[in-house]
């Protein structure tokens, strides 16, 4: 997926990715993590999502990562909360107190504070990207978060030729394949979600499974 891709969907508004609340999926498993309240989690792709204002509640420090500018400046402004903008290299920096987004590309971001995170979330990252960029997109997000970090990955599988992504299909297997060299894999829920889904129900699509798991940055 091109930059311009996203950006063109900011833009027009077309953002069906975008829950108007919180995950319930992030509310029933987060726990299981066993994090310290002050921990830092990092958010790749995180648009506006109200989820980053849920694990700012926990009294965590949220460093997100998001490449629209239009949807950094919504998730504050829409939430009421007063920011402060810096520049740092290729990235602009949006500060709050317990929320922080660099927005820019993930592929160039060096955020030096992220060397403090013990934790990350990822609901719409992983799942956004196409086979042949996510692996990529993996190793990068290895390369960003320190050893023994945790997190909590939400995905969605289901037959890739029965409809174009986003979100993209990404099984289990997949998920074995290529992220364990970098990561413990741990599967704590699946469920079949179909109904729930109108878009994908109306383009016939035979199955939709959605994924909750745990990874573990190996050392």
């Amino acid at each position: 997926m091109q930059p311009s891709f996203w950006h063109e969907k900011w833009d027009a508004q077309q953002i069906g990715f975008h829950l108007n609340a919180v995950n319930p999926l992030l509310v029933k498993f987060w726990q299981q993590l066993a994090l310290d309240g002050n921990a830092q989690v990092f958010v790749p792709l995180c648009g506006k999502s109200l989820d980053m204002c849920f694990l700012a509640e926990q009294g965590h420090h949220v460093v997100g990562c998001e490449l629209n500018e239009l949807a950094v400046q919504q998730f504050y402004r829409e939430n009421s909360l007063p920011f402060e903008v810096s520049r740092i290299a290729e990235h602009q920096r949006f500060h709050t107190e317990q929320v922080t987004i660099y927005q820019g590309d993930i592929f160039t971001l060096d955020a030096p504070e992220l060397t403090a995170t013990t934790a990350f979330y990822d609901r719409a990252a992983l799942i956004a990207w196409p086979e042949e960029m996510r692996l990529s997109y993996a190793r990068q997000l290895a390369k960003l978060i320190p050893a023994n970090s945790v997190g909590l990955l939400i995905t969605l599988d289901y037959p890739q030729a029965e409809l174009n992504g986003p979100p993209f299909a990404v099984s289990d297997d997949w998920l074995q394949a290529n992220l364990a060299e970098d990561f413990e894999i741990e599967r704590l829920d699946s469920e079949d979600v179909l109904s729930d889904n109108p878009r994908f129900v109306k383009k016939q699509v035979s199955w939709l499974t959605e994924s909750v798991y745990k990874l573990t940055r190996k050392s």
